[in-house]
């Protein structure tokens, strides 16, 4: 396992800062910050109705938009293991009946790699450009991480720690993968929380997590909930923390910030093998 601490701005403890890992699904806080700077140039609405349906983006954000998820599909699952060609958008859309809606947008919860598709597609048609181009644009480098990157095919995770799988397309991960180091996803998760990029306002909403349910087994969450992008609750040793957990063949990886008053400490965990609930429980003790 290999884990970065972040204390006041300095590493304190690490074990793999400069491997470079994909980052799952932190990406997606990635992709909502984003999405909501995308809302400080007013050239998105996180509460009017988006093109793709009666929901807006807030409701994806925050995965309660009514849609499914392709990674519930056997088929999908599947096909990842055989290591086949990824299916085009479309295709996936149409196996998955994406049109119907599995509940009333805002009314339930559900996680939904298909919502952060349509974030991804809206990010580029409001900036008027290329998704890793924006995200270099938008995020990445006015944080200083220019070395994290867009995987976009097989030979983009050349280098990258992926366990033990040996052959992996990234373009399976329909809202897209990024990859870069231990270091520079603990160095994004406390420069995005401290550095003023966004408006207090929509950082705060950011952090405004819809509540999920007690205490999960095996995993180190109280009272987990989610906001836009991140996974936010109590965990244990009376921290509360925001930040996402990510997972996918072969590895897992968890950045997550002491978002208490006062607190200044954030941290990264990455290990082979999809033991979510350990590097969880990791990332909470680097931070007690």
């Amino acid at each position: 396992m290999y884990h970065v601490l972040i204390r006041n701005g300095t590493v304190l403890s690490q074990r793999g800062q400069d491997v470079v890992v994909p980052w799952w699904s932190f990406t997606k806080t990635v992709i909502a910050a984003a999405a909501l700077l995308q809302v400080q140039n007013n050239a998105l609405s996180l509460d009017e109705p988006v093109h793709a349906g009666p929901f807006t983006l807030r409701q994806l954000l925050r995965h309660q938009a009514g849609l499914p998820d392709y990674g519930d599909l056997p088929a999908y699952r599947a096909a990842v293991e055989r290591g086949d060609a990824p299916w085009d958008e479309e295709t996936m859309l149409e196996r998955m009946e994406a049109h119907r809606l599995r509940y009333e947008p805002g009314s339930a919860w559900f996680y939904s790699n298909i919502g952060y598709c349509y974030v991804r597609h809206l990010i580029e048609r409001s900036a008027g450009e290329e998704f890793g181009s924006a995200l270099q644009r938008l995020i990445l480098h006015p944080l200083g991480l220019k070395q994290v990157q867009l995987a976009r095919t097989r030979h983009d995770l050349n280098g990258v720690e992926m366990g033990e799988v040996t052959a992996y397309d990234p373009r399976w991960v329909y809202h897209g993968l990024l990859v870069g180091s231990l270091g520079d996803a603990a160095l994004l998760l406390d420069r995005l929380m401290t550095e003023n990029l966004l408006r207090k306002d929509l950082l705060m909403a950011m952090l405004d997590g819809e509540a999920l349910g007690g205490a999960i087994a095996g995993r180190p969450w109280l009272s987990p909930g989610y906001g836009l992008g991140v996974m936010v609750g109590k965990v244990n040793g009376g921290l509360s923390v925001a930040g996402h957990t990510g997972g996918g063949p072969g590895s897992c990886i968890a950045v997550y910030r002491d978002i208490r008053l006062g607190t200044h400490s954030c941290c990264a965990t990455f290990s082979a093998g999809a033991d979510v609930g350990g590097i969880e429980t990791e990332a909470v003790s680097l931070l007690t």
